[in-house]
């Protein structure tokens, strides 16, 4: 048997990490600014986060949630207070897509209805709701194409109200900070008028922030910048830097009903401690601060760069994007085999910056170093 072959793939075999740093096995050193795709929160191999899931692991890995497991209830205490929301209920699965596959379930039950609204550009999963809601119909199977969502130009408010006036709409799901889509901001003009709007019709406002939360904007939550509160949030990604998990943040407007929703694996005592340990380390550390720190000197910087391939440099926190004027393929390659240094991508011209949120500022000036030699 073979890989079903879906990745493009580098040809390099990372066998090791530490903070912000990777090493492929010729002992290659890298600096991640990547983070696995947003994942890694904390920093590879963090000593706290290593002991605490290697201790849970040889006590007890996994039970079923046909019973008590107190550690999805201290993790439910703990993140309530951290985020702010300690008056909503958690409900945790393994991945983003299941995150908002279930976010947008709830949605449908709460309301009775069936049509969402979503960005262009947007990118919400590849699970069979969370695909019919994400703006790129490549990826969109005929099975999952069933007409029930209308797309809209983020912050474009009268489009989004002018649907909402309807009456028919279950949910609106936003991501704050668009990754896929290129690292796009919503404003908070429109967070703050979708917001009313979905008031005055009782349609559910969901915030993804499965990509631009979790401290990497700056704030627990990216949407906290703007002045509103959702009645759903669904995180993923950092959570548990690394070990698969999601989460549905669940405004005490909704009811739980026993047998609607469930998981299999969601929430099991590895995947908690795991999480519980994410915690304490961003608290610990200030690492929300630092990854508002940092940010703020990494887009200061590169918008002084005055290179003309630099068009425009998009972002909040650790959450960056620098849009081109070439095809990033060629600069992305050149400092991931030259500079040894990994970056995300976006579109066909923007290159993504999702590091850990331990980056320092000797590492963001190394970064601006190499970004300024490539282009």
């Amino acid at each position: 048997m073979k890989l079903f072959d879906v990745y493009p793939l580098f040809p390099i075999h990372i066998v090791r990490g530490q903070g912000c740093r990777v090493w492929d096995e010729q002992g290659t050193e890298y600096l991640d600014l990547y983070g696995g795709h947003a994942v890694i929160s904390i920093g590879h191999a963090h000593p706290h986060y290593v002991e605490a899931v290697g201790r849970q692991v040889a006590q007890l890995g996994f039970y079923s949630n046909s019973v008590v497991n107190k550690l999805q209830q201290q993790l439910a205490e703990r993140l309530g207070k951290a985020c702010g929301y300690d008056d909503y209920s958690l409900f945790l699965i393994n991945s983003g897509a299941e995150a908002n596959e279930n976010a947008l379930k709830l949605a449908s039950f709460h309301t009775g209805r069936t049509r969402v609204l979503s960005a262009q550009k947007a990118f919400h999963g590849r699970t069979s709701l969370a695909v019919e809601v994400t703006a790129n119909p490549k990826i969109i199977a005929p099975i999952n194409a069933n007409g029930h969502t209308t797309f809209l130009p983020l912050n474009d408010l009268e489009a989004w109200k002018a649907e909402l006036a309807k009456g028919d709409v279950a949910a609106c799901i936003v991501e704050c900070i668009q990754g896929v889509g290129g690292i796009q901001l919503a404003t908070a003009e429109f967070m703050q008028g979708l917001r009313a709007a979905c008031d005055e019709v009782g349609t559910v406002l969901i915030c993804d922030e499965i990509q631009c939360g979790y401290g990497r904007s700056g704030k627990f939550f990216a949407h906290q910048w703007l002045g509103v509160q959702p009645d759903i949030i669904t995180v993923a990604k950092g959570i548990a830097n690394g070990f698969p998990m999601g989460a549905v943040l669940i405004s005490p407007k909704f009811e739980a009903v026993y047998g609607q929703l469930g998981t299999t694996f969601g929430g099991n005592h590895l995947a908690c401690a795991a999480a519980l340990a994410v915690l304490d380390v961003i608290e610990g550390e200030g690492l929300i601060e630092n990854a508002r720190v940092v940010g703020e000197h990494l887009l200061s910087e590169i918008k002084s760069l005055n290179n003309e391939r630099v068009k425009e440099v998009r972002g909040r926190g650790l959450m960056i994007g620098i849009e081109l004027d070439v095809p990033y393929k060629e600069v992305r390659q050149r400092l991931l085999f030259d500079e040894h240094v990994f970056t995300g991508c976006a579109g066909t011209n923007v290159l993504r910056l999702l590091p850990p949120l331990c980056l320092s500022l000797a590492d963001a000036d190394e970064f601006l170093e190499k970004i300024q030699k490539t282009l």
